[in-house]
């Protein structure tokens, strides 16, 4: 019986190899450039980088519960690690000012998530993280922003790291505010389940943050106690 399968399409045919290895330096040079990335946003801010870290380790952890097929995994890593890149575009007197931000500076920040965007879609392979990335601050009741999407029509990677990111940042300390205590960032993602998060993957996250809070942080080269 002839086989159904073409000579090119054959794990040795000479073609195939070398189509493979072109996958395989493509994919390299996709991982190399996202680590680039999430450097210049370490040498922009530490905080941003070291806080991009805890989020793809935990945003992986969530997923796999989720039971989200592999190969949407590492697009959710990547805007994990890279959903603040746009923030490269917002003035240093905004992005770090510590008192509250005024109508107009708040309108400015609210576009990293299209400043990120318009990065991460210029690399070939990162066209989906990037929409991961401009969908990150949408709400599960619609009222976020840039797309004013509601519930399943935000991507699940967007809502995964819209939990992580918001738990992060309220339990990590910075120069103007020290974090909040564990427990009353967890009331916080409770009190706005179903508004602008979520639910299902606040069920999924809480138990993990209890679980892994250590092994998280000191994954990402810090500890619990360095920022509380």
């Amino acid at each position: 019986m002839p086989s159904s399968v073409a000579p090119s399409e054959s794990p040795l045919h000479p073609m195939f190899l070398q189509v493979k290895e072109m996958e395989e330096q493509l994919g390299a040079l996709r991982t190399s450039l996202v680590c680039a990335l999430n450097q210049v946003l370490d040498l922009r801010d530490l905080n941003t980088g070291v806080h991009s870290t805890r989020l793809a380790e935990w945003a992986l952890h969530v997923a796999g519960d989720l039971g989200l097929p592999e190969t949407t995994l590492a697009d959710i890593e990547t805007a994990a690690l890279l959903h603040d890149i746009g923030k490269i575009g917002i003035p240093d007197a905004i992005l770090n000012k510590p008192a509250r931000l005024s109508d107009e500076e708040y309108d400015w920040m609210k576009k990293h998530p299209e400043y990120g965007w318009a990065v991460l879609r210029q690399i070939p392979g990162l066209d989906r993280a990037s929409l991961l990335v401009l969908h990150h601050h949408e709400s599960f009741d619609g009222k976020g922003y840039p797309g004013g999407l509601q519930g399943e029509e935000i991507p699940i990677g967007s809502r995964i790291v819209s939990v992580i990111d918001a738990f992060d940042a309220m339990v990590s300390s910075r120069p103007y505010r020290r974090g909040l205590p564990i427990e009353e960032a967890e009331r916080r993602l409770l009190a706005a389940s179903g508004t602008q998060f979520d639910p299902i993957v606040i069920a999924k996250f809480l138990p993990l943050a209890r679980a892994e809070m250590t092994a998280v942080f000191a994954a990402a080269g810090t500890t619990v106690s360095a920022v509380l």
